[in-house]
């Protein structure tokens, strides 16, 4: 299944947590997005290290995953160099591991919008080093 766009840690949080700032924001913005979303393992690494570790929590997150609308897209071996270069290009901000996947995956997977609550972030990286991402939601949504 062809992802039609890509999703961060945070708009994940936000969708799981109620009482998140970004909740509704998100919620309605997840709406209207076409599915599936695609993400990276390292996203989900980041999720289930910031999720609350109870019961509840994690089959929420789990019952999300399974309901089809996010794919793991596949990071191996050669994906890395472009990775490593990304981080060390944007080694200022400073770029995390699992945002230099998301931006290496737009690149290749020709993706442009990404569902994220890190505005400051992905207003500032570019898709193979000139395009910027659309993102969603936006700040004033």
């Amino acid at each position: 299944m062809n992802a039609r766009g890509l999703v961060d840690t945070g708009a994940l949080l936000a969708l799981l947590d109620r009482s998140d700032r970004w909740h509704e924001r998100c919620a309605r913005a997840f709406e209207s997005l076409p599915l599936p979303l695609g993400t990276s393992v390292a996203v989900l690494a980041e999720l289930f290290h910031l999720l609350e570790p109870t019961k509840a929590e994690l089959d929420a997150a789990w019952r999300f995953l399974h309901s089809g609308a996010v794919t793991v897209l596949g990071i191996d071996d050669s994906d890395l160099p472009a990775i490593e270069e990304l981080m060390k290009k944007y080694h200022d901000c400073p770029m995390d591991f699992a945002d230099a996947t998301l931006v290496h995956l737009a690149r290749r997977e020709s993706l442009v919008t990404i569902f994220t609550v890190d505005h400051d972030d992905f207003e500032t990286y570019r898709i193979a080093g000139r395009r910027r991402f659309r993102i969603v939601p936006e700040r004033g949504e």
